[in-house]
């Protein structure tokens, strides 16, 4: 479904106006950065999935 480094969009947008978000680090908890202020955000995998609106562009590997 998703990977390490895909750029994907959330239902909210971040404050700073963007809502593309780089994913980081996976495991239990999911880390992700904005890609327009470089903010990083840890949430729980169940909560990233309920929160995910739609994988915008997938890693280069």
């Amino acid at each position: 479904m998703y990977e390490l480094h895909d750029i994907v969009e959330m239902k909210k947008p971040h404050p700073c106006g963007t809502n593309r978000w780089e994913i980081i680090r996976m495991g239990a908890d999911i880390k992700i950065q904005c890609t327009g202020c470089q903010h990083i955000v840890m949430l729980a995998r169940r909560e990233f999935d309920k929160k995910l609106k739609k994988i915008l562009q997938k890693s280069e590997d």
